[in-house]
């Protein structure tokens, strides 16, 4: 029997108003912008990816996803057999350097395309820890009625887990958006915060510790600064006793290593669009568990094609014990049908072959 390889590679774009603006210490998202990818094979089955362009954190935009897949990565996989993924896969990680979207876009939807052909669900092909995980849902960037508000809007809806954004303000208004936040969900919620690097290192050690003071219960703070700023990390893990989770600093598993080695994290936030695809997602998380480091996956403004595919990462691994996958939920529409279903904080996983879309 002949084995299947790659015929064929398609792009297209897609703009999707979200349900409300989606506000970090980074940027404001009214709209979402995405690329969706589709990889034939010549036994006629389609895998699907997606690429979300986050300039901000990635450096990727629309326009460079695309000349990416079409013109520089896409036409060395044309013809490659998909028994040989491992060489797929390096095509996809060494046509160019950086452009982690892209590149994630089409180790997504090769992924795709093998658990079909093995016939059993992504998570399952990945290790099969669970099909249903539970999500936590964000709290954008906002005045505190504005985010109380939406806090209570979450919880309403069954929401037990909410990620709040800060560091967009002085530290004493964060703590004091924070304190009202947890008095009006009350202690049974479960409160995070992601900074997206808005804090210096003393302000997050004084702001970090000043919540712990006041009995906030915070489970963790994410990237509370500079992604470069692998010292500041450091310096704030080592000043506070609320775990910090590295995110926009870590796309690498190099990045992973030299943080590991500085004790600069207690936890890693793996995102599909900062390591190029679920391979080298899954390397980080090894690299962590080894560490004894847990994960969390997350996702940048994403529809439910890539967004699929971080939860068939994050079910697959018992290492990763924090979700943080709500972005589909933002969407108005989603571009294609099928994939996760959502309901509340309850995030089923399809049990059809591969991500569970249909062309």
């Amino acid at each position: 029997m002949e084995e299947p390889t790659i015929t064929r590679i398609e792009v297209q774009t897609a703009s999707v108003p979200l349900k409300r603006p989606f506000k970090t210490a980074l940027r404001t998202v009214t709209t979402a912008q995405t690329l969706i990818v589709q990889i034939s094979d010549s036994m006629g089955y389609v895998g699907f990816g997606e690429a979300a362009p986050t300039p901000v954190i990635t450096g990727d935009t629309l326009a460079s996803i695309s000349e990416a897949i079409n013109h520089v990565i896409g036409p060395k996989l044309i013809g490659k057999a998909l028994s040989h993924s491992e060489d797929i896969k390096a095509i996809i990680d060494q046509s160019m350097v950086h452009n982690s979207s892209p590149k994630a876009a089409l180790n997504i939807a090769v992924n795709d395309l093998i658990s079909q052909h093995y016939g059993i669900p992504l998570y399952q092909l990945l290790g099969g820890n669970a099909d249903q995980i539970l999500t936590d849902y964000t709290v954008s960037v906002g005045s505190i009625d504005d985010m109380i508000g939406q806090a209570n809007d979450l919880v309403a809806q069954g929401f037990t887990t909410l990620k709040l954004k800060v560091g967009d303000d002085s530290e004493a208004n964060d703590v004091a958006k924070v304190s009202a936040i947890r008095k009006a969900v009350g202690p049974q919620i479960k409160l995070r915060l992601d900074a997206n690097q808005g804090w210096h290192p003393k302000q997050a050690v004084a702001a970090i510790n000043r919540m712990k003071t006041l009995g906030l219960d915070i489970q963790f703070v994410e990237q509370p600064v500079r992604a470069a700023d692998f010292d500041g990390l450091a310096f704030v893990t080592a000043n506070t006793t609320t775990m910090i989770m590295a995110d926009e600093s870590i796309f690498s598993v190099t990045d992973a290593q030299r943080l590991i080695n500085m004790r600069g994290c207690d936890l890693i936030n793996l995102k599909l669009m900062k390591a190029g695809g679920i391979d080298n997602a899954l390397k980080i998380n090894t690299l962590a568990e080894a560490a004894g480091i847990p994960c969390m996956v997350g996702s940048m403004i994403e529809s439910s094609v890539s967004v699929t595919a971080a939860a068939n990462l994050a079910a697959a691994k018992q290492n990763v014990r924090y979700v943080d996958l709500d972005a589909s939920m933002m969407f108005s529409s989603n571009p294609i049908s099928g994939g996760l279903v959502n309901k509340r904080n309850q995030i089923s996983l399809p049990h059809r072959a591969g991500l569970g879309f249909q062309s």
